[in-house]
């Protein structure tokens, strides 16, 4: 009986290790995608480029292949100490629960084995998987070429479209208004404008700088139109006599003017 019991024992400590070797998940050496070096990329920085992306798919698997492999142990335990309970029980009502046993724990140990070896090879894909998937998105965003993913492009930038300034507006219209802007209101400050403002600094002791404000627009406002000087008509003088014999008609006729008298 002890010899049977210690044959048992050996054999589910065997069954454990096949277990343990069936269930052999390991971190991927390295990616199954094929990258190229992408545009502009020398071969060096390529090559950086790649190691610095298998480190870090490394970490993000990091640990993986471990857990893998000790749920395959897990399993394989499992199956070899209920086999080994089932064929004691078989082997006892047979009278020989010691054999029964051993008979028991091989066909589990058989069991977990291939359990541990079919769960050993999906989890060892789906960690080659995850390696490669952060691989491909470390050399994607260093600008290599990953199979399915387009190259990065930079996105030009459209120019800002220039709004008008009402206050610009404003000044231009009062400096058009005055005589000093010959141009129009388009709420643009340009070299026009800022010579009519530096124009009408000068002219009403401001200090000259060529830039709207609000404080140069009140100014502008309050400053009234020019008026333009009278029209003048030339009128003869008090006491004027035309010449003798002169063209033309008389000039129009003044207080105290008399008209010469015809002459023979």
């Amino acid at each position: 009986m002890i010899v049977q019991r210690t044959a048992v024992g050996r054999l589910m400590v065997s069954a454990c290790i096949a277990s343990m070797l069936a269930g052999c998940a390991a971190t991927p050496m390295g990616p199954m995608v094929q990258v190229m070096p992408g545009p502009g990329k020398s071969f060096d920085t390529f090559q950086a480029d790649q190691a610095a992306c298998k480190m870090y798919a490394e970490n993000q698997v990091s640990g993986q292949a471990e857990a893998a492999n000790n749920r395959a142990v897990a399993a394989g335990v499992l199956t070899t100490v209920v086999g080994a309970g089932l064929g004691a029980a078989i082997g006892g009502a047979a009278g020989d629960a010691g054999a029964g046993a051993a008979i028991g724990a091989a066909a589990g140990a058989g069991t977990g084995a291939a359990y541990g070896a079919g769960n050993s090879g999906n989890e060892q894909m789906a960690i080659q998987q995850r390696y490669d998937n952060a691989f491909s998105q470390c050399m994607y965003a260093k600008g290599e070429r990953v199979p399915g993913y387009a190259p990065i492009t930079a996105v030009p930038q459209s120019a800002p479209v220039a709004m008008a300034d009402p206050m610009v507006r404003a000044a231009q219209s009062e400096l058009i208004r005055l005589g000093y802007l010959h141009d129009t209101a388009d709420g643009f400050i340009g070299p026009k404008t800022r010579a009519a403002i530096s124009a009408y600094q000068q002219t009403h002791g401001l200090p000259v700088d060529g830039t709207p404000s609000p404080t140069l627009v009140a100014k502008l406002q309050s400053t009234p139109t020019s008026a333009p000087p009278a029209a003048t008509t030339a009128s003869a003088p008090a006491g004027w006599v035309a010449p003798a014999g002169s063209p033309g008609a008389a000039p129009a006729a003044s207080s105290g003017w008399v008209a010469p008298a015809k002459t023979p």
